[in-house]
């Protein structure tokens, strides 16, 4: 099992910026993948960023390409997600996932961009 903890969420004006982080326990060797994902109100949950444990490769959401940018911290079972140039569409609760066979949720952290 792995379990995830996310921080970092709140309120920010648009144009702001916002970094999320994500640290990860339990069976953390067997994670493949670490990523977040968001969703709004009303909206299927959306892929946001993703990045490949052993190769450090990443994916991006078209919408927020060039302006978010994930990364792991020196601990392995860390991952970031720097939110720049946020816009009120960003606004969601951002999950951190973990894949290893199954994929492995957090609780959630609302993000709110205010115009």
């Amino acid at each position: 099992q792995v379990q995830l903890v996310e921080s970092g969420g709140g309120l920010v004006q648009a144009g702001g910026s916002l970094r999320l982080s994500c640290a990860a326990s339990g069976s953390i060797f067997s994670i493949n993948v670490m990523g977040w994902y968001r969703q709004a109100p009303g909206k299927q949950r959306e892929l946001v960023a993703s990045i490949q444990t052993s190769s450090g490769s990443t994916k991006y959401g078209d919408s927020v390409e060039g302006r978010f940018t994930i990364s792991r911290g020196n601990a392995e079972n860390t991952v970031y997600l720097q939110m720049n140039s946020l816009k009120p569409e960003d606004t969601a609760v951002y999950y951190c996932n973990a894949f290893t066979r199954v994929n492995h949720w957090g609780q959630g952290t609302q993000v709110t961009v205010s115009s």
